[in-house]
């Protein structure tokens, strides 16, 4: 009796033994992921289905937006939107990127102009430029412009994503039109544009 009680004691122990030394590993295991062979492997594995997809390049994406003209200077003075004369443009346009630092936009803009009773499509701008990425979602945008109401020049543009969607991302540019010819006087501008870009 005393032989079976001192083998089922000694049998408890050895029991407690390996619960407690399965119970350490378990707990190793969960703090440490890495230190097993096959949680290693499966991180590794989950690390590399995880990756975001590498952008294809050329990528051509589009977009549309309004951009308001807040200030134009020109004959030495400043002259606001609003004030008698009001004028919204619709820029929509296509962008090919080369790179994930440079691409080149295409833009067309109808502008609306309300003054004194009268509104209508006062002109449309062609405004191609090569645009230089950089991080954060900032772009500079060098940009020529030809208006079918005989002005022309360039534009620079800051451009700045400010919130991004599975579909499409949102921007604010500002634009500083600077315009020669036709039959007005030479100007530079203020703009603000505000659209999204299609992802």
């Amino acid at each position: 009796m005393k032989k079976n009680l001192h083998t089922l004691k000694k049998a408890v122990k050895q029991r407690i033994a390996v619960q407690g030394i399965l119970i350490a590993i378990t707990i190793v295991s969960l703090l440490a992921p890495g230190a097993t062979f096959a949680q290693s492997a499966q991180a590794r594995l989950s690390d590399t289905t995880k990756a975001a997809p590498k952008t294809t390049y050329p990528k051509v994406v589009g977009y549309m937006s309004f951009i308001l003209p807040l200030e134009t200077f020109s004959r030495s003075s400043f002259t606001p939107d609003f004030n008698g004369t009001t004028k919204i443009g619709f820029p929509i346009g296509v962008n090919v990127l080369y790179s994930d630092k440079f691409g080149f936009s295409y833009e067309i803009t109808p502008t609306i102009k309300e003054a004194k009773g009268y509104n209508g499509v006062s002109n449309i701008l062609f405004d191609p430029g090569t645009m230089f990425r950089f991080e954060h979602g900032f772009t500079i945008i060098t940009r020529l412009a030809f208006q079918t109401d005989g002005k022309y020049g360039f534009t620079p543009c800051f451009n700045q994503i400010f919130a991004r969607t599975k579909y499409v991302n949102y921007f604010v540019t500002g634009a500083l039109p600077v315009r020669f010819g036709g039959d007005q006087a030479s100007s530079i501008g203020l703009n603000l544009q505000i659209g999204f870009i299609f992802n």
